[in-house]
């Protein structure tokens, strides 16, 4: 007898929905671990001017759109949590310096889709801030002959994903991208409010080891995030896919996202999938040989570019690396 084609559709759906497992599905699964295929071309890293993405879509306001042409003015100090004291733009916007530009002789090194991503900041129309010392502002002449605003040498930049004033969505981009601080320096908060010293050291590291594997803390800008055993903010992936469960992330990709790995369920506090009848809290087992935790079946990572706990310096690098909520979603602040 001949099999018609809606009866082999039928079979084939069949087949199909006997395969699936927690990861995409709706079957509860607390626990478990799930191999993958080979892994894809793509590897989930950009170039020097971002990770996970070609070039970042520039965003609203001064960053976005013809920022390029738009003057530094007269620019300004400001006070970062985080990072101590930024130079800003006379618009409030952070102004950034790249690592692998030079300041002795000033020469920068980001041109076509970087420059876009990083639109420099123009000589014309810039004097310094009150107390900054104005002759550490200079000039570079960029390839394309217009001038370029430097700061003890080093050229300034904007970046296309600041949309507002106060932004420092640039920061520590790559491990190469810095907010300036008014000396020229790379931005960074003084030892008492960064919280150095022996005695925060040695309160740190006590914290520390009583850390579980994974648990979550309350960011002032992006709500309750995961964080691992070490409190560094994990993160997801949105090239990634949770069924069937495939990490994008591989070869160089993983120098600057690391795998977060795995970690008993007793082991975490406040990750809502590993309650029984929830999905997806499973290892992935990763063409490459590593184990990779994930919760809702999205692998995690962490950032290279975070040095301390607390930082979110991978917030929404590339438009697609993502701080990861409790429940395995994304937070897209």
């Amino acid at each position: 007898m001949k099999t018609s084609w809606r009866s082999a559709s039928l079979v084939a759906a069949a087949a199909a929905l006997a395969l699936t497992t927690a990861c995409g599905s709706d079957t509860p699964q607390s626990t478990g671990s799930q191999n993958v295929g080979a892994a894809p071309a793509a590897n989930g890293v950009g170039n020097d001017y971002g990770a996970g993405t070609s070039t970042p879509t520039p965003g609203a306001g001064q960053a976005g759109a013809g920022a390029q042409a738009q003057t530094a003015g007269q620019l300004a100090v400001s006070k970062n949590k985080a990072l101590g004291e930024v130079v800003t733009d006379g618009a409030g916007m952070t102004l950034y310096r790249f690592d692998k530009d030079t300041a002795s002789p000033p020469k920068t090194n980001c041109e076509g889709d970087c420059a876009t991503a990083w639109p420099p900041v123009p000589a014309s129309d810039a004097t310094a801030a009150a107390g900054m010392d104005k002759t550490l502002l200079g000039e570079v002449t960029r390839a394309d002959g217009t001038k370029q605003l430097t700061l003890d040498g080093w050229p300034l930049y904007r970046y296309a994903k600041d949309t507002k004033a106060g932004d420092t969505k640039g920061q520590g981009v790559q491990g190469t991208w810095y907010a300036s601080a008014p000396d020229g320096k790379k931005a960074a908060a003084d030892a008492a409010e960064a919280g150095a010293g022996e005695d925060a050291g040695e309160d740190a590291g006590a914290e520390a080891a009583d850390r579980p594997g994974l648990s979550t803390r309350q960011d002032p800008e992006l709500g309750e995030v995961v964080v691992d055993k070490n409190g560094m903010t994990v993160y997801r992936f949105e090239k990634d896919v949770p069924w069937p469960m495939k990490s994008n992330c591989v070869g160089e990709c993983l120098e600057k996202w690391p795998t977060v790995d795995p970690v008993d369920a007793a082991d975490t506090k406040g990750i809502e999938n590993k309650v029984e009848g929830r999905r997806g809290y499973v290892v992935l087992n990763r063409p490459d040989g590593l184990k990779q935790q994930s919760i809702d079946c999205w692998p995690m990572y962490t950032f290279a570019g975070d040095k301390k706990p607390g930082d979110i310096n991978g917030q929404g690098v590339g438009g697609t690396w993502y701080a990861m909520a409790p429940d395995g979603s994304a937070i897209k602040k």
